[in-house]
């Protein structure tokens, strides 16, 4: 009989549990940077490249407000490092690795 996971329960051939115990030490950081005419933006940095594009269509959705992606990090139009957070870890982000400055 095939050894069997006990963290994620599938095939140990199948497990992807390691996989995601390295992308997890990686650190979504959040901060809000002041740009032209006194007007506010929040940057997240630290999100996978696959998972980017899926992230910044619900952010943008969730908070209700425009971004772009730039160099690999997301910029959103206003201030939201109080509330997106909250989004990220309705996303499946774990809070331990999200870190707001």
């Amino acid at each position: 009989m095939p050894e069997i996971c006990s963290k994620c329960g599938l095939l140990k051939d199948l497990c992807v549990c390691e996989i995601l115990d390295k992308e997890e030490t990686k650190k979504i950081r959040v901060y809000t940077e002041s740009k032209r005419y006194k007007k506010y933006v929040t940057v997240v940095e630290g999100i996978e490249k696959q998972r980017i594009k899926d992230a910044l269509s619900e952010l943008k959705r969730i908070r209700a407000c425009g971004g772009t992606i730039k160099e690999g990090v997301i910029i959103l139009q206003g201030d939201h490092k109080r509330t997106i957070k909250a989004a990220l870890i309705k996303m499946g982000y774990p809070p331990e690795i999200i870190e707001v400055s």
